[in-house]
Parts: structure tokens; C-alpha cells; sequence
């Protein structure tokens, strides 16, 4: 199928109108007008780690956050906003750059294919796996960080010079956060090894940076920037921009605007994280909206598990009152599965692995 980049498509317009693929049918329709903010919690880690009072206040916030949205938003979390700023600089600096720049990262091969069913790596869009699919008004630039020895050093930009050096640097400081928020998590659950989720990423941890453009949109209110979706994933993190609103989480029907407070990280429940909890922690279903006057820019890194490890819920989290809800998958067949009915939304995908 033909991918077209976006960010040229949008410059190319010269009516307000844009093309029927882009354009969000059915039921769907109906759910595009604005909401309010939502009131989620923004979870101090620095509190969080301490050995104090304040520790235990931060945990329960933690945990009504959780339960209440599937994500939070995190301060003084330890990456410096330097770091951050210059994460989000180097990408509005990539995508910034004349196309036949970008298509040196490339993630198709001959004849407008993906290299490898489900393989994102690289810069480009959605895989267009059928004709009457509705696309997403974003492109993306898709990485493997780690396994560090499995990075695809040539897909990552070395314009602008800065991209390869910070964006490894954020990766390392969020490792750190994650980490933190994952033992701070099996403590919630009581389970007898805080680092049991931790230890889930260790042996081969597999972690996708994924920076996406939003270009403006002449009618966003007919078109998605991200297809309503959960995540495949045990978290990701992700920093916003913080100038654009246009993420939103579906909560008992009504989506809500996700807050922007600069320099938070935001750390969102995936599918994988909600198996091994046994459904406690609830992967939110969420999507982005597109805007008709700013340009938008996210970096997300997504952490997930060797995808050759198969994954169940937590012996300690199923007992004769709360039986398994998931049975054990491989989490390749999860991942492939995710993609391959992406569009259909959680209930399909999440739901065939329901006992």
C-alpha cells in the first residue's frame, strides 16, 4: 500500500478538506468534541523514595492514580530539564528537515513495504495493511534502545549531531524512573519481591523510543492524531509537549484532556503490566487529538518484555477469590497480536487472552 508522510500532505493542502483515509468513521465519530482536564495526580518521586511519612502519602496517591486513570504524571523525578528540553529540541529539529533527509531513517524497503511484519524501525507512519483503513495524522521516528547491543545505529539520526547523545542520555535517566515507579508499584500489591516487576526488564529488557509529529490539521474534528488504543506494553513514559494539549484517556465513557505541567514525565499502564497484575493495574485506553493551529512533538519510550518470555499474572495475585483473568502468552504472540488488531481497540486484544 502507499505510505505518504504527513507533514508533507499537510503542507501540500490548499483546502480545508483532507483525504477520506485520514477521515474517522463509525461510531468513532461521535466521540471527537473536547472535554476538561482530567485531575490526575502528579506523583512526587522524590517523596515517593524517601523512608518517611511522606512516602506512605505519595504511595496512596500513586495507587488512586492507578486505579483511577491507568497513568500519572511524575516530578522531581531526576532527569534534567536540560536533558529533556534538548530530547525535545532535537526532534523538532529532525522533523524540521527536508524529506529526503528524513527517508535516510527510513523504515520501508522496496516498493513502500515494511521491513518484517510489525517492524516500525526506523522514520514513517502507519503500516497500511488494507484499503479502507483509517490512518493517523502523525509520523514517527521508531528506535530500539535497548538491548543496546541490538540498536540500529543507522536509522537513528546523526542530524541534528545532539539526536544520538541525548537521546541515549534520556533513555538512561528514565530507565531510572521507571525502575523506581515499578518497585514502588509491587509494594502497592504487597508483593513479597519489590523488584518482581523490575526483574521482569532485566534478563532483555526491550525498550522502542518512539518520537511523533503532529502536524496541524485543517479539521480536527474529523481526524485522529492516534487511533484510541491501550498499550501493548508493562509502562511507557512519555514527555509531551508542553505548549499543545491533545492527549486524552477514556475514562467510564468520556475521554478527558491529559494536564501539561513542563518538565513532569508521564507514565501510562500498558497490557502486559495489567496480565501480571491480574487486572488490578488497568491499562487506560487513550489516543491523541490532532490541532488546527500548533504543531505537536511527544517522545515515548515503551517498556516491555523479551518478547521469547511468556507472561502470566502473579501467582501471589490469584487466589480463590480473584481467580486468574488472563491465561499465559508468549509475549511476541502478544506483540503481534496487538498490532495485527490495533484498530479494533483493547476489548478485541486483550480479551482473547481472557479466562
Amino acid at each position: 500500500m502507499e505510505n505518504c508522510c504527513v507533514q508533507k500532505l499537510a503542507c501540500a493542502l490548499r483546502t480545508p478538506d483532507v483525504p477520506t483515509r485520514y477521515v474517522v468513521r463509525g461510531h468513532q465519530d461521535q466521540q471527537l468534541a473536547t472535554t476538561a482536564v482530567a485531575p490526575v495526580p502528579v506523583i512526587n518521586l522524590r517523596l515517593l523514595s524517601k523512608q518517611d511519612g511522606g512516602a506512605a502519602d505519595e504511595a496512596a496517591k500513586l495507587r488512586s492514580a492507578i486505579d483511577s486513570w491507568g497513568l500519572f504524571l511524575i516530578s522531581n523525578h531526576g532527569v534534567d530539564a536540560a536533558v529533556m528540553d534538548g530530547m525535545m529540541a532535537a526532534c523538532r529539529e529532525f522533523f524540521r528537515q527536508p524529506l529526503e533527509e528524513k527517508q535516510r531513517q527510513s523504515n520501508l524497503i522496496g516498493d513502500d513495504q515494511y521491513e518484517g511484519y510489525g517492524n516500525y524501525e526506523g522514520y514513517g507512519n502507519d503500516q497500511v495493511s488494507s484499503p479502507d483503513q483509517t490512518l493517523d495524522w502523525t509520523d514517527r521516528l521508531y528506535l530500539k534502545v535497548e538491548p543496546e547491543g541490538e540498536r540500529r545505529i543507522a536509522l537513528w539520526p546523526a542530524h541534528p549531531e545532539s539526536f544520538r547523545d541525548v537521546l541515549h542520555e534520556f533513555t538512561k535517566k528514565c530507565g531510572a524512573v521507571k525502575d523506581n515507579l515499578l518497585r514502588a508499584m509491587a509494594k502497592l500489591l504487597e508483593l513479597d519481591d519489590n523488584d518482581y516487576f523490575v526483574d521482569q526488564l532485566v534478563e532483555k529488557p526491550f525498550t522502542n523510543a518512539r518520537c511523533s509529529y503532529y502536524p496541524v490539521c485543517p479539521r480536527p474534528e474529523l481526524v485522529f492524531g492516534l487511533t484510541p488504543h491501550s498499550d501493548g506494553t508493562v509502562v511507557a513514559v512519555l514527555m509531551v509537549d508542553d505548549s499543545v494539549g491533545g492527549l486524552q484517556v477514556l475514562r467510564d465513557g468520556v475521554w478527558w484532556d491529559v494536564p501539561m505541567v513542563p518538565h513532569t514525565l508521564l507514565m501510562i499502564m500498558g497490557d502486559q503490566m495489567e496480565i501480571m497484575s491480574n487486572g488490578i493495574f488497568k491499562s487506560p485506553v487513550h489516543r491523541v487529538m490532532t490541532n488546527a493551529k500548533k504543531e505537536r512533538i511527544s517522545v515515548v519510550l515503551d517498556y516491555s518484555i523479551d518478547p521469547e518470555k511468556e507472561i502470566e499474572p502473579s501467582a501471589q495475585l490469584v487466589n480463590e477469590k480473584r481467580p486468574a483473568l488472563y491465561r499465559k502468552v508468549k509475549v511476541k504472540d502478544y506483540i503481534v497480536a496487538h498490532y495485527t488488531h490495533f484498530s479494533q481497540g483493547k476489548e478485541v486484544v486483550l480479551g482473547k487472552l481472557k479466562i
